[in-house]
């Protein structure tokens, strides 16, 4: 299965609470850090609601 690689390149200062809350969900809180998720339906949602903070490599 394969893994995303998420990348928080926006700050989360006047964002919504939501987009907020969504970023955290994901592990993410600074600028700059890097997750490695699971390629699952579940966290492709997540990262459609903050797409535009984040950069996203797939890998393996």
């Amino acid at each position: 299965m394969a893994n995303l690689k998420i990348t928080l390149h926006h700050g989360l200062v006047n964002r919504t609470p939501k987009q907020r809350a969504t970023a955290h969900t994901l592990g993410l809180r600074k600028i700059g850090q890097t997750v490695v998720r699971p390629d699952t339906p579940a966290n492709r949602g997540l990262v459609n609601v903050v797409r535009h903070l984040v950069t996203v490599e797939e890998v393996d």
